[in-house]
């Protein structure tokens, strides 16, 4: 059976992804109001019953808003996270809802093998994810200020990535922003750029020959927009004779708009 992804929401302003295989569904934070959550899961006629999990990458208000309605309506699911990112959640969940994992574990979840990886961002303790079925591999990353050895390691073999591309940096650098919020988000504990996501993007098409497809999310709403990212992103690509095509496909996940589902 296959993987399959869609985007819920992705960006500043709040994240949730939704992975399937078979009848096992994963919520990937829930950073959006219930609403329309619940509205996403029936616009890819996805039961409620089928929701098996949802994982938490990290404790910020736009992945865990909506934890508690979630774990309470979803009556199959228990939420998972690491122990410092529940000690520093601020939403009540049933202890009886609430899984731990240690950072680099690997789990199963119904037809779906999960894997987290550390991130490098300005939380407890941010994780990404991996999801394998059928052979086949999905991973998340975003809000990390830097690709790591550890994290390009885990998503070279990945043929679908979720991958931030969060700002354009001359942007950033003009808009209103405090300059300790900006000096934030350009850390290596920020948020990736989307120079950083090209550079990313052509390391891993040097590592390996093997069809990827990138869908570019967490966009910030003032920082960026999906043309500006798409076009600097494949600049840097043409730059390095990488071409958008049959060995990589490129896309950009919407803050306010349900994606398509993509089959892995």
């Amino acid at each position: 059976m296959p993987l399959n992804f869609c985007s819920l929401a992705s960006g500043s302003s709040g994240n949730c992804y939704l992975v399937r295989c078979g009848e096992t569904a994963i919520l990937v934070d829930v950073g959006i109001s219930g609403k329309r959550i619940f509205e996403g899961l029936e616009y890819t006629d996805t039961p409620l019953e089928n929701v098996k999990a949802v994982l938490v990458t990290h404790e910020h208000i736009d992945h865990v808003q909506s934890l508690p309605v979630v774990t309470k309506k979803a009556v199959n699911a228990k939420a998972y996270a690491n122990e410092a990112t529940w000690s520093n959640i601020n939403k009540k969940v049933a202890e009886e809802k609430k899984e731990y994992f240690n950072t680099g574990d690997e789990f199963k979840i119904g037809d779906i093998t999960v894997k987290t990886f550390p991130l490098s961002h300005d939380a407890a303790d941010p994780v990404g994810y991996s999801f394998y079925a059928d052979g086949r591999q999905l991973s998340i990353v975003t809000d990390s200020g830097c690709i790591t050895k550890e994290i390009f390691e885990e998503i070279v073999d990945a043929d679908l990535l979720v991958l931030e591309a969060n700002h354009e940096v001359e942007v950033l650098q003009m808009c209103s922003y405090p300059y300790k919020t900006k000096r934030r988000i350009l850390g290596e504990f920020g948020h990736l750029s989307n120079v950083t996501a090209a550079k990313c993007i052509c390391k891993l098409m040097g590592a390996k020959d093997k069809a990827r497809r990138i869908l570019l999310g967490h966009l910030s709403q003032q920082n960026n927009e999906p043309e500006l990212a798409r076009m600097t992103i494949t600049n840097i690509l043409h730059e390095e004779d990488i071409y958008i095509g049959n060995q990589l496909q490129m896309e950009v996940i919407r803050r306010d708009t349900v994606s398509r589902i993509y089959e892995v």
